[in-house]
């Protein structure tokens, strides 16, 4: 019997409440293999980290103790605001000083962008060959297409998206890292055919790829297990998060600006395994596709406490993991000769 082992990791973007210590505690505890880390809280600093020695072994020593190692750094929340236009309040809320300056548009991208290419340093010194992250858009506010959209306005953002991350990614072409963009409402690339579109914008750099994540698809009616084989070649990353529609004739699709675990919504992200994705289906297409990397535990589920539902979600994954047969069920009927 044969058997892809991929590490099971936990994303820490929604535990950067806690500190890294003690997310590393409780990750160790409950058996995972180590961390996806987010670039916010006081979990992982990247201009610190592109040029801090000490720094870097402090990260790596936490990690260590905690019997976890790391497999790719999360930063989301500054790649969203590289693109996206407007930049707004909800921006300011969630970008540290040093990216959102004096809240000019223009100079929150520029930092956005320097922040990235640090970030791409900071995981190579840190041994993580990928980044994961959004990359914003500056037409994701087209979406309804009315008013009307001209085409050209479209191609625009596409050529804007293209004109600010080709810098970005040289960056991470000299350190040895990829760009694993999670295809994601508000983003570049949000589904099937934006993602097709936004590969070839940049050209199919091979600095930039897929981080996929199903839940998003599951609500928009796209084939996530379609998807993996579409995009095979550019998997770089993967998110287990899960999520359960409520399409009953009076929730929506779009969930009515309705905050989280509202009952009226369309849908809600919900712990992993306890949703609409196929997660069995999953697994042997990404066996197919021959993905070694991480299945890194996305948790997000606003009716179910995390302490709860994290380790929960790593027995669920860790029971996705069965073996390959060496030769096909079928071999045994083949007669000697």
């Amino acid at each position: 019997m044969t058997s892809i082992k991929r590490p099971v990791t936990l994303f820490t973007g929604q535990w950067a409440d806690l500190p890294f210590e003690e997310v590393c505690r409780l990750a160790g505890e409950w058996g995972y293999d180590g961390l996806e880390i987010a670039c916010w809280g006081d979990h992982l600093d990247p201009d610190r980290g592109a040029t801090d020695d000490a720094y870097i072994a402090d990260r790596l020593a936490i990690l260590e103790r905690n019997g976890l190692q790391v497999f790719a750094i999360s930063n989301h929340l500054k790649g969203q605001a590289v693109c996206d236009d407007p930049i707004d309040d909800r921006h300011h809320d969630m970008l540290p000083p040093s990216v959102w300056g004096d809240g000019d548009p223009e100079g929150v991208r520029q930092r956005a962008a320097e922040e990235l290419k640090n970030t791409a340093r900071t995981a190579a010194r840190m041994g993580a060959k990928v980044v994961t992250g959004f990359t914003g858009s500056s037409i994701w506010k087209y979406v309804a297409m009315f008013p009307p959209v001209r085409d050209e306005l479209v191609e625009a953002g596409y050529q804007d998206f293209a004109d600010r991350w080709n810098p970005i990614l040289d960056v991470f072409d000299e350190v040895g890292v990829k760009f694993a963009l999670e295809p994601h409402p508000s983003e570049i690339a949000y589904d099937y055919w934006t993602t097709q579109k936004t590969l070839e914008a940049i050209g199919h750099r091979e600095a930039f790829g897929i981080n996929w994540d199903p839940s998003h698809m599951v609500w928009q009616d796209i084939d996530p297990v379609a998807f993996l084989w579409d995009f095979k070649e550019s998997i770089l990353n993967v998110h287990c998060k899960d999520t359960k529609r409520r399409l009953n004739g009076r929730n929506g699709r779009l969930s009515s600006h309705l905050p989280w675990a509202d009952p009226r919504r369309g849908w809600d992200f919900i712990s992993t395994g306890r949703g609409d994705v196929p997660w069995e289906d999953a697994v042997r297409m990404l066996n197919a596709i021959g993905y070694t990397g991480p299945l890194s535990v996305e948790w997000e589920d606003a009716g179910m406490d995390r302490l709860v539902g994290a380790p929960e979600a790593l027995a669920f994954v860790q029971g996705l993991s069965f073996p390959q047969p060496e030769n096909a069920f079928d071999a045994a009927f083949a007669q000697e000769r």
